[in-house]
């Protein structure tokens, strides 16, 4: 062999390492497309018509569960688990309450996006914040109270609270107020503005989403009686308010990024002292966990945890009447029951669900008592396999699942949530990781391939640049 032939094996050789690295490439991609098509595919868990609606397993009391995602919609299954009432015409759906002494009948907020440019919208996107009262039996639907407001982003009503016959107390995330309103006059006769206590330095962005009041419960019994607890989400706190005196200092739970306390809180619910309280029932919406704290003296102290591995974005907890736990997990997709041990005894899938009520219960589950009068004992560390989203696997083997573990587990936990929450629903840890290694496995291509062609070209990158044969 002369010397002349040994470039061209070269060559021969480089053109034959290329293309095993192309078909490499290509394998990798089409099985991660063939991973993320069968996810999309199989449609996954959807609730946004009611022909699609999972039947819940039977339970004691109707159950009413709100969604706010990519679709509003309410839904009310019956105790055998059928679904008796649904309704998808708002934009999005919030906290939902029975109405004293009308079984089948709950007042709920919810929020109509305005896209249009009108006589109610000037500059689109604006939203009709509304509370509605629905007859579960009949379908019919009544207005109690609504407004119109500017914008579309943080722009809703995520709660109300009914005081009394004519009052209720809202939650106002567009103007970070709580007020009481008068719904037969439509006049305002009480409000908070969080400015009046917190630095607008602090929370969110200002004016954009600065404290994000997602929350408020009118206190009916025991020491914070006629006091309005609320939940600001971007301080990390739950407070109190006395309609006279305004904020409660000394009663606040939690503090702005104390995260290790609660971290972009959602729904916490209350326990008066007659129940084993005073005590809070929250979600920890950011740190995947549903915790309940204990009023002893003058402090908050955690006394009760729950958590599974597919805990994802919990965003509301009742304590019920029989010292089981509702829960709403918004990114886990699903409604559960929680009883006394810690055990999963009753779930329902949802697509993206907000908040869940046990009808016959009460107000937020009247009567359910605090994790220390029961002697509840903490779950921290995950029991079981589940988990959201597909994914392929052999011999029990699940590399992709375990790729995206790892994403989850990696990036920040409110990252990771923006993702889920910006994604379609079908997709979990494993498609999440099938869409990174496509990703990757292109951008490595891509540049390779541009490398081989400036290197065919007799380009090579020096300190300086120069060209062979050149000067």
């Amino acid at each position: 062999m002369t010397d002349r032939q040994l470039p061209s094996l070269d060559r021969v050789r480089a053109v034959l390492s290329r293309n095993r690295l192309r078909i490499a490439f290509a394998v990798l991609i089409l099985v991660s497309v063939a991973v993320v098509a069968s996810a999309a595919t199989s449609g996954g868990l959807s609730t946004a018509s009611e022909e699609e609606l999972p039947e819940a397993p039977p339970t004691e009391n109707h159950t009413v569960i709100t969604e706010s995602g990519r679709a509003g919609t309410i839904t009310a299954y019956a105790p055998d688990g059928e679904p008796v009432y649904y309704n998808n015409t708002r934009t999005k759906y919030f906290d939902v309450d029975p109405v004293e002494n009308e079984s089948m009948t709950i007042e709920y907020t919810a929020t109509d996006t305005i896209h249009t440019e009108g006589p109610t919208c000037s500059a689109p996107p604006c939203a009709l914040n509304v509370v509605e009262r629905a007859n579960l039996s009949t379908g019919e639907v009544d207005v109690i109270y609504e407004r119109y407001d500017h914008q579309e982003t943080a722009g809703e009503w995520h709660d109300a609270d009914r005081i009394n016959e004519t009052h209720i107390a809202i939650a106002d995330i567009v103007a970070d107020q709580v007020f009481i309103v008068n719904t037969e006059t439509e006049v305002v006769d009480w409000l908070w503005d969080a400015q009046s206590d917190f630095p607008v330095e602090e929370g969110g962005p200002y004016p954009g989403d600065w404290a994000h009041i997602n929350d408020v419960e009118y206190i009916e019994e025991g020491e914070m009686a006629g006091n309005l607890m609320a939940s600001l989400r971007n301080q990390d706190q739950v407070v109190f308010l006395d309609p006279q005196d305004g904020l409660v200092e000394d009663w606040t739970l939690g503090d702005e990024n104390e995260y290790d306390i609660q971290y972009e809180q959602h729904n916490p619910d209350y326990i008066p002292e007659s129940e084993g309280g005073p005590a809070v029932v929250v979600a920890d919406s950011e740190n995947g966990r549903i915790q309940e704290f204990q009023r002893n003296g003058s402090e908050w102290t955690r006394s009760w945890e729950w958590s599974d591995n597919q805990m994802q974005w919990p965003r509301d907890a009742d304590r019920l009447p029989n010292g089981n736990t509702l829960v709403t997990d918004t990114h886990g997709n699903r409604v559960m029951e929680l009883n006394e041990s810690g055990d999963i005894v009753w779930e329902v899938g949802s697509t993206l669900p907000y908040e869940a009520e046990r009808l016959e219960t009460g107000d937020e589950s009247d009567g359910g008592q605090s994790a220390s009068e029961l002697g509840l004992e903490s779950q921290t560390e995950a029991e079981s396999n589940s988990g959201g989203g597909g994914g392929s696997s052999l011999i029990g083997i699940d590399p992709l699942g375990a790729i995206g573990d790892f994403i989850e587990s990696t990036l920040p936990h409110r990252i990771y949530n923006g993702l889920l929450f910006a994604s379609p629903v079908w997709m979990g840890s494993s498609e999440f990781a099938a869409v990174g290694i496509a990703l990757l496995t292109g951008i490595v291509w891509v540049g390779l391939e541009i490398r081989w062609q400036l290197h065919d070209a007799g380009i090579r990158f020096r300190r300086p640049f120069y060209r062979n044969g050149g000067n």
